[in-house]
């Protein structure tokens, strides 16, 4: 039951990845909140809008700060948010109908993530093994989301067991970290190879692909992903748009892929599947019924040693006509029959109460 209720907060959820894509403006920020939201609301999905932490001050070593040859220490410095910034965000996030969450970089961002009273708290596939980070996280005690990326088996396997020992509700995302990816790239089988290995989990897919935003979703949908995430931007204020990053119609696409995977896919994977009437009716005009091939005498008593001699089978099944998927054997005959004539509930003696009504109403 724990793992049960483990696995709502992650199930069809959809994390959107703001990441520094704000460019430090609280304006470009809300558009993104406002843009997407609309998107996620018009597709009637669960989406989460991400952000990320970092405590810029601690996080840079004062010998790199104002450095511009390290992209990650420009870009850093460059989109730096200050509390009251993120704080603005947040608020907007909720407003829109969305679920705020974020990656802390640092064990400070951590304590951002509690102060902010978000709900999931997400690992960069980059601190998948930061145990300094990953205890402050499991601290919380809240749900988190690791992405996998270029982690060894036994890497994620001791990540599994570090969560699973401190009873901290954990989802794990394939992901493949090339920015962007390839669809050649994409490795959708690993869903099935995450989901073999840790069966109790939620296994979703992390995604940079540029090319298609409908295909990947119908594959991992129907090799069990049961979470999404993906950057994302929008084309504003000539502001450059990396390529792995999805616009608001492209989620919109993606968005539908997910609906159409999920009809399509249909019920529980666990149990047989329910059977319409209307398929039920379909098969049953394909049943052959059983008919005389001579004169049979009431008191005739079936054997299947004889059947083909006495009888044939072949379309249509008439209501109330006993067919090929009925068991006869030893049954007596209670009224004569003339060559042709169905054989039906009418003729026999051991047919009755729900079997019977259920012949009346099957067939022609």
């Amino acid at each position: 039951m724990a793992g049960q209720k483990s696995r709502q907060y992650f199930e069809d959820l959809f994390v959107l990845e703001m990441a520094n894509n704000h460019w430090g403006s609280i304006e470009r920020g809300l558009k993104i909140i406002h843009d997407h939201a609309a998107i996620a609301r018009k597709n009637n999905v669960k989406a989460a809008i991400k952000l990320q932490f970092r405590d810029v001050d601690e996080f840079i070593h004062p010998n790199f700060k104002g450095n511009t040859d390290l992209r990650y220490v420009k870009k850093t410095e460059d989109t730096r948010l200050d509390r009251e910034g993120f704080s603005v965000m947040v608020e907007a996030i909720k407003a829109a109908g969305c679920i705020p969450m974020a990656t802390p970089f640092d064990e400070a961002s951590v304590d951002l993530c509690v102060a902010f009273d978000f709900p999931l708290i997400k690992i960069a596939s980059s601190d998948m093994n930061d145990w300094s980070l990953l205890e402050k996280v499991a601290s919380t005690g809240r749900p988190v989301i690791v992405s996998t990326g270029g982690g060894s088996e036994s890497a994620i396997d001791d990540l599994v067991a570090f969560f699973e020992k401190r009873q901290v509700p954990l989802a794990i995302n394939h992901c493949v970290s090339l920015y962007p990816s390839e669809d050649s790239e994409l490795e959708l089988n690993q869903i099935d190879y995450l989901r073999s290995r840790y069966p109790e989990l939620v296994i979703g897919f992390s995604t940079h692909e540029y090319h298609d935003w409908h295909s990947s979703m119908l594959i991992s949908y129907a090799k069990g992903a049961r979470m999404w995430e993906r950057h994302v931007d929008i084309d504003y204020q000539g502001v450059p748009v990396s390529s792995y990053c999805s616009l608001p119609e492209q989620c919109d696409e993606w968005f539908q892929a997910f609906h159409k995977a999920r009809e399509m896919c249909g019920g529980t994977e666990a149990t047989r599947r329910n059977i319409s009437e209307r398929e039920v009716h379909y098969l049953d005009a394909l049943v052959r019924g059983i008919y005389a091939r001579r004169k049979l005498e009431a008191g005739y008593v079936f054997s299947a040693n004889t059947f083909a001699q006495d009888f044939y089978l072949a379309v249509p099944l008439r209501k109330g006509q006993l067919s090929s998927r009925e068991m006869i054997e030893g049954e007596v005959l209670t009224q004569t029959l003339d060559p042709d004539q169905a054989l039906t509930v009418e003729h026999v003696e051991k047919v009755g109460g729900q079997e019977k009504a259920f012949l009346l109403n099957r067939g022609l």
